[in-house]
């Protein structure tokens, strides 16, 4: 959901369609809480701001990356 929900406030999609949102939505949350922290509210052990925030970059990353090698 956190990969999807990523997605849809860049308007931009991971590559392999909703797989690679579900892998990306993982990593990002990781990532997010990695580097900011588990504050805020959480859900099933990880805290939701963080692992959203987290994933946007994420999401914002790997899609510039793909569209520069699709170039």
């Amino acid at each position: 959901m956190i990969g999807a929900l990523a997605g849809a406030i860049v308007s931009r999609d991971m590559p392999m369609g909703w797989i690679g949102n579900i892998v990306g939505g993982l990593i990002g949350a990781w990532l997010g809480e990695a580097v900011f922290g588990a504050w805020g509210p959480q859900l099933a052990g990880m805290a939701i701001l963080p692992a959203i925030v987290g994933a946007i970059i994420f999401v914002l990353v790997i899609s510039m990356v793909t569209r520069g090698i699709a170039k």
